[in-house]
């Protein structure tokens, strides 16, 4: 093995997947060197594909800095090499129940609007206060999918998913304290629940639920 392989440890990347599935690839940055991160930038703009990155750090998003630039949201913590236009996707109304779980939710609503998706936002719409919910009601409840973050008691996807028309994605979150358990009450609270029409993805996953409400939004 030569020096610069010892270096930059292999890399294989899905360019595939968009032709396959319908989405884009999403690198998970955390865990990933300076030298792995480098090559996968570099690799995505020489095949002009595009490409998300997640959890990133700010000092990742100056490593995978080029051209075309790397455009990174420190809020949803999401970077983005981008080259054309996805195809025209369904609408993805996105919510969450409090501020705090807007990083999230955010990541999520990011990930759908890459991959083509018409994405409407609606933020800190929880329980707690339920006129909030019932004052957006009338521009969710026709939408296809319906993306919903919810940390603490997990309630808001329940509600939710009694009220609306389409698929609604449970995405729990690590909000919380005390016995919120690390989103592990959000989480089971959701996947209790009766309210028809409402799946689950893992805890603090918008990449999944993202990725998940381009393929519904798709059909």
């Amino acid at each position: 093995m030569n020096e610069d392989a010892q270096k930059t440890p292999e890399v294989r990347l899905d360019f595939e997947r968009p032709g396959r599935k319908g989405i884009s690839e999403v690198i998970y940055c955390p865990g990933k060197s300076d030298a792995q991160l480098l090559t996968i930038a570099q690799d995505v703009r020489r095949r002009a594909v595009n490409m998300a990155f997640s959890r990133m750090t700010p000092e990742q998003a100056g490593i995978a800095a080029g051209d075309p630039p790397l455009e990174y949201d420190p809020v949803s913590r999401l970077g983005v090499i981008k080259f054309e236009s996805a195809e025209p996707g369904g609408l993805v109304a996105v919510l969450s129940a409090g501020s705090s779980d807007v990083p999230i939710a955010s990541e999520a609503a990011a990930i759908a609007e890459l991959n083509g998706c018409r994405v409407k936002k609606f933020f800190d719409v929880g329980v707690a206060g339920l006129h909030r919910l019932l004052s957006i009601l009338p521009e969710i409840k026709d939408a296809p999918v319906v993306i919903v973050a919810a940390g603490m008691d997990g309630a808001l996807p329940s509600v939710v998913a009694g009220l609306v028309r389409g698929l609604v994605i449970g995405l729990p979150t690590s909000v919380g304290y005390g016995v919120a358990s690390g989103g592990n009450v959000a989480l089971n609270s959701m996947l209790s629940s009766c309210s028809p029409g409402l799946v689950v993805v893992n805890i603090d996953n918008g990449v999944g639920a993202g990725l998940s409400a381009v393929i519904a939004a798709q059909r």
